[in-house]
């Protein structure tokens, strides 16, 4: 049976455990302690970049997200979650990049930075205008590309779903609003959804994280003088 290491607070993770569930595809879950289980020899062993989210599905191991995701509706077609019009499969692309190089970076700045800061504010705006991009590529449809749920949606949906909890209201994006909305009323997304217990974790694993890369960047720095 596939394997599936993960942890629900993980955003990249659950991009993957979400595709598993929404293609009820027969996994077996191993939950990662991520304050020192991916730091164990035996799962370096299989990720030596010590990060999740890992399937290993008949001795294939895979290690990134968005490979994983394409892995899965490969191997496992039905329901398709990419549509076949190059369009389409386009949007669907370009939601899942954008997400992951637009968006996602800046949710860390509005968790780490502080509100009154030119960072903040700079962040929001960044946002802004991936939302109303976003806005344009969803157009009439329910979904990224589709009438059906797609991979940009799971992609994308696990950083969209996060702003209102960052005082990041959707209001001034109708259309978004109704699309999460609409995810939310998913009996999978309802099933994994995030309690506030760990999203308060979440929250506190990104502060750890760029404080201890901010630390090694200016020791870097140091180094080269």
């Amino acid at each position: 049976m596939l394997k599936f290491y993960y942890n629900p607070i993980s955003p990249n993770a659950r991009r993957v455990w979400i595709t598993l569930l929404e293609k009820e595809i027969p996994f077996e879950p191993i939950l990662m302690n991520l304050d020192g289980d991916q730091l164990n020899p035996d799962f370096s062993a299989i990720n030596p970049f010590q990060h999740i989210p890992v399937v290993v599905d008949n001795g294939l191991r895979l290690v990134e997200s968005l490979a994983i995701l394409d892995y899965l509706e490969a191997k496992y077609p039905k329901p398709a979650l990419l549509p076949q019009e190059p369009q389409a499969l386009a949007t669907v692309k370009m939601v899942q990049m954008l997400t992951a190089n637009e968006l996602f970076p800046q949710l860390i700045s509005l968790i780490y930075e502080n509100q009154d800061s030119p960072q903040f504010t700079k962040a929001k705006q960044h946002i802004d205008k991936v939302l109303k991009f976003f806005t344009e590529l969803l157009g009439n449809l329910p979904y990224f590309g589709s009438e059906q749920l797609t991979l940009a949606d799971i992609v994308a949906g696990n950083a969209v779903l996060y702003l209102p909890n960052m005082g990041f209201t959707l209001d001034d994006y109708p259309q978004i609003n109704k699309w999460s909305e609409r995810l939310m009323q998913r009996p999978v997304w309802q099933k994994t959804k995030l309690s506030d217990e760990d999203f308060a974790q979440f929250k506190r694993r990104i502060r750890v994280l760029v404080k201890l890369h901010r630390r090694e960047f200016s020791r870097g720095n140091t180094a080269k003088k």
